[in-house]
């Protein structure tokens, strides 16, 4: 009887945890397969080399990070702004998306082919705005403009460190909202 074969999924999904956790310079096969505890050979069934396996991570992150997200919003209907604020929820808040988001945020800027990848995601991100948008303004330079806003506040909200006296962050972030969307 022959050893369970460690799944490709698994590989992925330990290289985005190492990814979100150290950038991409963490993404080792050797550290990969301790934290999976197997060895490193199983890998090379399914990848033949660490770049492989970096391009099976985007492949998958942009599948879960766009697809899964905008087919889930697609699915759960709602108004046009519900819509926006629930794919934004789903895409920067909790523990799995934002980390993976913000790590190839950060590997991006040193990377021209993650960086092209980012644009291709953020691209039909801002789609989604637009669309969502321009169902309150109908001005193209005005819905381009919110959309940024809106992007802008979602992604900036997790590097900046300001307090806000009086407010919670989730409070100037929902009149932040309320002002993109009057």
């Amino acid at each position: 009887m022959g050893v369970a074969r460690t799944p490709r999924e698994s590989w992925v999904e330990a290289g985005l945890r190492a990814l979100a956790d150290g950038g991409p310079e963490a993404v080792r096969v050797e550290a990969l397969a301790k934290a999976l505890g197997v060895t490193k050979g199983g890998f090379y069934g399914y990848f033949a080399d660490r770049e492989a396996l970096l391009t099976a991570m985007l492949d998958a992150w942009e599948r879960e990070a766009v697809d899964s997200v905008l087919a889930r919003v697609e699915a759960e209907g709602g108004d046009p702004r519900t819509t926006a604020h629930r794919a934004g929820m789903l895409t920067f808040s909790g523990e799995r998306l934002l980390p993976i988001d913000l790590a190839v945020r950060d590997w991006a800027r040193r990377d021209p082919q993650v960086a092209a990848r980012l644009r291709r995601v953020d691209n039909r991100r801002m789609g989604l705005l637009r669309e969502t948008l321009h169902t309150v303004c109908t001005d193209p330079d005005e819905v381009e403009a919110r959309s940024l806003l809106a992007f802008c506040a979602a992604i900036g909200a997790h590097f900046l460190a300001a307090d806000h006296p009086g407010r919670t962050r989730d409070e100037v972030l929902a009149r932040a909202a309320d002002l993109l969307w009057s």
